[in-house]
Parts: structure tokens; sequence; C-alpha cells
């Protein structure tokens, strides 16, 4: 209940999801056309979930199917995460038989994801029917975390973490994975230069690093929907300072596609190759800034030198000053588009005695990187454009609010 919401780490720099640029191709988006009448509406849920030990944790279903059948599985409490691109789902949760990813001789595709907190998850790569609201994407990549059959992580995966393997260690189902790109790794997976490594072929004897094409690597589901492919729109409430027991919202597919996904008023915030823009707070500019369904606090500085104290009794990862702060912080996007953003920091011992799951003012001490965790989503309609696809404000990648 009270550690840090896993993030995937970076391709290249601070981004929180595995992903550094998928491909180049610009696509359809389908922006600007709201004829496509198909329910783009997925509901979403803030609750404790599946571990019932998960505050500020966003979840929803997801349906997967044997491609091209109707053989289907729909599975809850997949969390959804900004922060990283791909739906990796526990092997435990699923009962289909998906064929696999193998390479050309025949052996299993497998994916490593590695967090911020040091575990990982590690899994082969199958192939499934992904649907949402109304919205199907055919023959998807994905992950099915700790599948049977295959050969423990290698070194360099495990790095010495722990697993994230079960709905215990990973605090959910499976990961949604919808920031701002195609793939969970891009080009440098392509060439196999991706360090650490992401891609494994697997025999019995172990497993190897090896190059995947981009369209075999775990892919971002809602870029491949036939409309609504251009991004995503998050709608959370407001809650109140002490939190509520639980939150309902929506995630809308695509952006300008629908009247109910227009970018109205949003100020756009365009990112570099890894996803971030930058956060001026306290005198600094922080560049490695982001925002991240997946992190359950807003995450900023270290407590020295904010000086906000971190709560006691070693639960670190949050701030517990003793009364609550308000703060306002700057955000930069690369296309100069700049704005104030104005936050509160409450006491993180005093919110989780509350039994409430959803908070907007839980926050904890990050050095080097900005991550506006899950608290920002409450209140704001906020947007993640896909990298190369069409949207009524130019191609992505970029954030909007």
């Amino acid at each position: 209940m009270k550690a840090r919401e896993i993030a995937l780490l970076a391709a290249t720099a601070g981004w929180a999801g595995c992903g550094g640029q998928g491909g180049s191709s610009s696509g359809s988006g389908s922006a600007g056309s709201p004829n496509n009448a198909v329910n783009n509406v997925q509901p979403v849920q803030v609750t404790f979930g599946p571990a019932n030990d998960r505050v500020n944790g966003f979840f929803t279903s997801v349906t997967i199917c044997v491609p091209g059948t109707s053989n289907c599985q729909t599975i809850d409490g997949v969390q959804v995460d900004t922060g990283s691109d791909g739906l990796r789902l526990l092997s435990s949760q699923v009962s289909l038989a998906l064929p696999p990813m193998t390479d050309a001789g025949g052996n299993p595709i497998v994916n490593c994801g590695t967090f911020v907190d040091n575990s990982y998850a590690w899994g082969p790569m199958v192939s499934a029917d992904v649907h949402m609201a109304g919205e199907r994407a055919a023959s998807v990549p994905i992950q099915l975390i700790a599948a049977p059959g295959i050969p423990d992580a290698p070194s360099e995966c495990s790095s010495g973490g722990n697993a994230a393997d079960s709905v215990s260690a990973l605090g959910a189902n499976g990961l949604l994975g919808i920031g701002v790109f195609r793939q969970d790794c891009g080009s440098a997976c392509a060439r196999a230069t991706r360090v650490p490594p992401v891609y494994f072929s697997c025999r019995d004897s172990g497993c190897s690093v090896t190059a995947v094409p981009l369209e075999s690597q775990l892919q971002n589901p809602v870029w491949l929907f036939p409309q609504d492919n251009n991004g995503v729109l998050i709608s959370l409430p407001s809650v109140p300072e002490q939190g509520a027991p639980t939150v309902s919202g929506s995630l809308i597919f695509g952006i300008g596609t629908q009247s109910d996904n227009a970018l109205g008023s949003a100020r756009v915030y365009t990112t570099d190759d890894v996803g971030n823009f930058s956060t001026s707070f306290g005198g600094n500019t922080y560049s490695s800034s982001y925002l991240d369904t997946g992190s359950n606090g807003l995450y900023f500085l270290d407590s020295s030198t904010i000086g906000i104290p971190e709560c006691p009794d070693g639960d670190s990862d949050f701030s517990c000053p003793p009364s609550t702060l308000t703060l306002t912080a700057t955000n930069t996007g690369r296309n100069g588009t700049s704005a104030a953003v104005t936050f509160n920091v409450a006491n993180a011992e005093r919110l989780f005695g509350t039994g409430n799951a959803a908070f907007n003012d839980l926050a904890g001490p990050d050095t080097g990187d900005f991550d506006w965790g899950l608290p920002f989503f409450f209140g704001r309609r906020t947007f993640v454009a896909f990298e190369g696809q069409s949207t009524p404000a130019g191609a992505g990648p970029y954030w909007a609010y």
C-alpha cells in the first residue's frame, strides 16, 4: 500500500517507459474525421487493485483473443501506464493458448521490462487480438510475464532485482502501456544495440540478446486500432484534499477523431525523443519531466534539496510535511509552450490513515527527474499523442492538457 508504484525504466534516458523512439513512418491517425462512430470510451478506475495494496492504482480491463477467432478472455485489474508502451499480462491470469513469436530459428522471443525499483518483468512474446471499448487491434505482439517453459532471466535482465512475476509483486494483473511511442524499444532493439538489452532469443540452454524488427516488438495496442489511433485522452474527476475511496473515469481513444476527444483549449507540450519535456522548480530546470499514470505520486527532487521531510519508519518513498504545502512549477514543451502548474503535497502517512485509495496530493522524493504521477491527472483532461500519428495539433509525440 505504501510502496512506490512501478514504472518502467528508460530506453535511452529518464523516460519512465522502456521505449525509445519507434518507427519513423507517419500513421493515418484519422484526425479530424469524427464519422468513425465506434465506442471509443473505456472505463477506468482508481482503486487498491487486485493485490489490494496499491494507493492511486489506475486500472482497467482488457479483452484478448486468439488472433482471428472469437476465443477470448477479459482480464481485469490491468494497470494503465502512460510511462510505458505495450501490453504485458501475467501468464498466471491468461487461460488462452496464444501463438508464440519466434526468431528465424524457431526460438521463442522473450522480453525483459526493467523497473525503477530494480524489479523486472521477464516473459515471452505472443500474439493476440486486443479489444477495448468498441476498438480492436489485430495480432498485437504482447508479453506474457513469467510464462512456464522459458529459461530463467539472464543477468542482463535481472541485475540482482526481484521478479515482478505475480499479482502481489506487480500489484496488478498486467500493464497496459499507452505512452507516447508506438513500440517499447524502437530502432535500438531493431539493431540489438540497446543497453541494457530488452529482447532475447531463448533455447533450452539459455538466452542471448537478439535484434527484433519494429513490427515484432511490444506494441502500444492503441496505435494499431483501425481508427482513433493517434493518441488517448485520460479524463478523471477531481478528488478532495483527503482523497476518495475510489474514483471512476474514462480512457478515451483518439485525439480529434470524434466529438468526445477534441483538444479544445488544451495546451500542447511536444517532447524529446524519449518522451520528456522540462519542468522548472525551485530555481532549477529539470529536462527529464513526464506524465506517468504508472507512478502513484508526484516524484521530484530529494528531501534535502527541497526541504520536505520524508516519511518516518522506513517509508522514505513518500513525503511527510507537517502540513500540506502548495507549490508551483512550470512545464515547458520542446515547442516552447510553457505554463505554471500548482500542486499540493500532503503528509502521506495521514493520507494512508484515511483508508482511501485515490489522492491528488501524494508525493515523494526523486533525484534528477520530475515525475508527474497520477495525482496530476485528477481534475484534468490529459492527452497523450503518439509519435508519427497525425492529430489536429500536428504529429506526436506530445502531451496536452
